[in-house]
C-alpha cells in the first residue's frame, strides 16, 4: 500500500489542491465554489489519501503552480505523475498535452493526428475530461476545431478553461486581435 497525502493551497484563480503517493502526484483539484468543496472532492477521489504537510517536493510544485497561474511560463512538464491505473490511450494523450507550453494552444483532432489516430477526436476529448492532474497536465490548452472551448470537466466548466488561457496569454483563434496588428506605418515627423 502507498501512503499518499494531500493538501490545499491559495492561488490566484482561487484555493487548489493536490494529491500525492510515493511515485508522485495522483491528483490536482482545481477552485470549487464554495469553501470546503474542493477539500471534499479530493477526499471523494482519493479516499486512502490523508491531509498532510507536503513535502518539500511537494512544496515546490506547489510554487511551481502557483507562479504559473499568476502568469508565469512554467510548463510544469517535468513533475513526476503517479500513472497507476491509467489506460494506454490516455496516457498517450496526456504525453502530448503536457508538451504544450504555456499561451499556446492545440486542437482535440490535432492531439488525436499527433496520436496516428486522426479520427479519435472525440476519445481525445473524454481521456482529458478525465484528467486527474489538471494544469500539470494542461487539457485546458486543447480546444475544439474552430478555436472553440470545447468541453471542461473542472469546475466552472468552460469559463475556467477561458480564463486559465487568459492568465498564459494564450491565441484560441486564428483571428488576429488588436495586440497582434502590426503597424507598417511609420511615425509622423516632428516638423
Amino acid at each position: 500500500m502507498t501512503a499518499q497525502g494531500f493538501t490545499l493551497f491559495d492561488t490566484v484563480i482561487g484555493r487548489c489542491g493536490l494529491a500525492w503517493g510515493d511515485r508522485g502526484l495522483i491528483g490536482v483539484q482545481l477552485p470549487e465554489s464554495s469553501p470546503g468543496a474542493a477539500w471534499a472532492r479530493l477526499r471523494r477521489r482519493f479516499p486512502e489519501a490523508v491531509e498532510a504537510e507536503p513535502s518539500p517536493e511537494m512544496d515546490a510544485v506547489i510554487e511551481r503552480i502557483r507562479d504559473l497561474l499568476a502568469g508565469g511560463r512554467d510548463d510544469l512538464s517535468d513533475i513526476p505523475l503517479d500513472l497507476e491505473g491509467q489506460t494506454a490511450f490516455n496516457l498517450r494523450v496526456y504525453e502530448i498535452a503536457r508538451a504544450i507550453t504555456p499561451g499556446e494552444t492545440s486542437t482535440y483532432g490535432e492531439v488525436a493526428k499527433a496520436m496516428g489516430e486522426p479520427g479519435a477526436a472525440r476519445a481525445v476529448g473524454k481521456a482529458l475530461g478525465e484528467n486527474p492532474w489538471p494544469i500539470v497536465v494542461p487539457c485546458h490548452r486543447v480546444l475544439g476545431s474552430s478555436g472553440n472551448m470545447g468541453g471542461f470537466s473542472a469546475p466552472g466548466g468552460a469559463e475556467t478553461k477561458a480564463r486559465l488561457l487568459t492568465i498564459e496569454k494564450a491565441k484560441t483563434s486564428q483571428t488576429p486581435t488588436l495586440f497582434d496588428l502590426e503597424f507598417s506605418v511609420a511615425p509622423p515627423r516632428g516638423g
